[in-house]
């Protein structure tokens, strides 16, 4: 009997890239559909090549092309859907893209899904941006962050509870693609559930100023770079180590038939939330100065305090984080500055033999 196949799309890219290593670490057959449109994932491919070879397949395609996404899920058994538009600033510039790929990309997955005999499982990673700019939530400055003035808040995090308020293009693109996943189980019996994410951070992520910014802000103070804080760095996320959450998706997957239409906040909860001022003080203590800041601007649907409330996934798996917000920055940092340091020796002995050609 063959062994079935998992789908990953955007599979390269750095939450793929993590959930294929550990699959194909266990012995399963995977198939990444990416079109290698963000920097530096074709190293994360790479990577999975080296390490994994004849159980990865790989398919270079994108979730808009409706064809290239029904072949890839010929003979898979679930679906994690990861390829997306992923930065708010990015749909403003350009709100039809950012649907097409959001919306329709991940209509496309759920059509080719229910075309099967047997529709294989569905596994959607959502945004907390679903829930809007949060403007209702009465905060105070402690320190140097925000919290909510709420103890109960304050203590558990926001809620599955809390209404739906898309807010940016890219609020209603993944916001409506979170709500046709969970439809799917409602009308067509699929297996489909949703995680409403947090900040992931760890390694394989080659973080930018849009998104992924727990990696920007670590690579722009090795290489010397100014960071720059969009508002006054005082809003608040909680941040999960990458390991923790392909250990959520792991368990989703295991409890899918009984957790079906449903969507789950995932993130690190109050006990892994920090500001952006506070991750500054942690790169100062681990890279020994204090990276260069400027200010700007709040931008569009920035949320000043977003905690997941993960009790709801917990309660119905046992999941629960095991990697601590200050050992997490500390084994990202430490894998960010020996990509570094190699990639420096590695431009030094070019321009050495290139010198030594003349």
């Amino acid at each position: 009997m063959t062994q079935a196949t998992t789908l990953i799309t955007g599979g390269a890219g750095f939450v793929g890239s993590n959930l294929a290593h550990r699959l194909l670490s266990q012995g399963r057959r995977v198939r990444v559909l990416d079109n290698l449109s963000r920097p530096g994932v074709e190293q994360n491919l790479q990577w999975l090549r080296q390490q994994h070879g004849s159980l990865l397949e790989f398919v270079r395609a994108d979730v808009r092309d409706g064809a290239a996404v029904n072949q890839a899920i010929n003979g898979v058994q679930q679906v994690f859907h990861f390829a997306a538009q992923v930065a708010v600033t990015t749909s403003l510039e350009n709100p039809r893209e950012d649907f097409d790929i959001n919306a329709l990309g991940t209509l496309n997955v759920l059509e080719a899904a229910r075309a099967r005999p047997v529709a294989p499982g569905v596994i959607l990673t959502s945004t907390n941006k679903v829930y809007g700019g949060l403007e209702d939530l009465e905060l105070s400055v402690q320190g140097q962050r925000y919290l909510p003035v709420d103890t109960q808040v304050a203590g558990t995090g926001i809620g599955e509870s809390r209404p739906l308020d898309f807010h940016s293009p890219y609020g209603c693109s993944k916001g409506t693609a979170d709500q046709y996943v969970v439809d799917y189980a409602r009308s067509y019996g699929m297996t489909t559930l949703v995680f409403r994410m947090s900040c992931i951070y760890g390694p394989r992520q080659f973080g930018t100023e849009d998104q992924g910014w727990v990696a920007h802000f670590i690579l722009r103070a090795l290489r010397g770079e100014r960071i720059t804080l969009y508002g006054d760095g005082m809003q608040v996320r909680d941040i999960l180590y990458v390991d923790d959450l392909v250990d959520a998706f792991l368990l989703a997957e295991q409890n899918a038939p009984r957790l079906k239409g449903r969507a789950f906040n995932m993130g690190g909860g109050p006990g892994n939330a920090i500001s952006l001022q506070d991750l500054l003080d942690r790169i100062e203590r681990l890279h020994g100065k204090r990276p260069s800041v400027a200010f700007d601007a709040w931008r569009t649907g920035d949320q000043r305090y977003y905690v997941s409330d993960t009790s709801a996934f917990q309660r119905e798996t046992g999941w629960e984080p095991q990697v601590g917000a200050e050992e997490g920055i500390a084994l990202l940092f430490d894998w960010l500055a020996a990509r570094q340091e190699k990639r420096s020796s590695a431009a030094l002995a070019s321009e050495v033999v290139t010198a030594g050609a003349h």
